[in-house]
């Protein structure tokens, strides 16, 4: 479940089924380092998706990049009901609850994953997933499509502030440059030293206009940080969130077909 557009180090943006693939590989590393105490998926970013999402009680959801399914698995014990994970990995939990179902396949090739089919579901979920869609309007409004009457998508993006910050570190150039830039950048993965991957950069004005494109509108846009608790408890992760900002977390929801909605402030 993360953010990133990736990558191997041969591979090519264009190519067909290659920007999954260095996740087949971080799965188990991910899941590994967000079960660390200090883990900022588990101090400040769950907790925020938890709250955006409110009571799942009798909901059914759908987690798109469920990593191994183990918040889609939290959420089917507080309540939520016939619920779906999706990931390319296939590194499932061996024994989820009753009332979770996995499958393994490619979030952006929703309309043939087995199993989704006629399916509606009261929350979607995109956390630090969608970066991994090679048609990102495509995939959205393949997962407006399922959604119950009602329901919302909730979708997480890493700030893209904080790759322009650490490009402009690396390159000596500004962040107005990097922000802007459009160009593919390659890193070594924080879960693992021994892969590279690359991702497209991206704006905010950007994201918002695929949201726009696939017929969705913003009820509420979160910017999460660490508690007042956890910032004196893990001075280092509060020392990178000023400097990177962390993610955003966005509740979506469909455009009524009058094409008009309420301002959510």
């Amino acid at each position: 479940m993360v953010c990133l557009v990736a990558m191997s180090d041969d591979s090519q943006a264009d190519s067909p089924g290659d920007s999954s693939r260095p996740w087949l590989e971080l799965a188990p590393d991910y899941e590994r380092a967000r079960t660390r105490e200090d883990s900022l998926d588990r101090i400040v970013e769950w907790p925020a998706q938890r709250d955006l999402l409110g009571d799942v009680t009798g909901r059914s959801v759908l987690d798109l990049g469920c990593g191994n399914g183990g918040k889609l698995a939290e959420l089917v014990r507080d309540g939520a009901t016939a619920s779906v994970g999706v990931d390319v990995s296939g590194n499932f939990l061996s024994d989820p609850p009753p009332g979770v179902e996995f499958i393994r396949g490619d979030l952006s090739e929703l309309d043939s994953v087995p199993g989704l089919a006629g399916r509606r579901f009261d929350r979607i979920l995109f956390l630090q997933s969608f970066g991994y869609a090679k048609d990102p309007v495509r995939t959205l409004q393949a997962a407006r499509a399922m959604l119950a009457d009602d329901g919302f998508i909730l979708l997480t993006r890493t700030q893209p502030i904080r790759y322009a910050v650490e490009r402009a570190e690396q390159n000596g150039t500004s962040l107005g440059e990097e922000y802007f830039s459009t160009a593919s950048f390659s890193y070594v993965s924080g879960w693992n030293d021994h892969i590279t991957l690359t991702k497209r950069p991206y704006t905010i004005s950007a994201l918002l206009n695929v949201f726009s494109a696939a017929g969705l509108w913003i009820e509420a846009a979160i910017e999460p940080q660490l508690s007042e608790d956890a910032r004196r408890r893990y001075p280092h992760k509060q020392a990178w969130m000023n400097k990177y900002l962390g993610i955003l977390l966005f509740k979506l929801r469909p455009i009524p077909a009058s094409g008009s909605v309420l301002s959510a402030g």
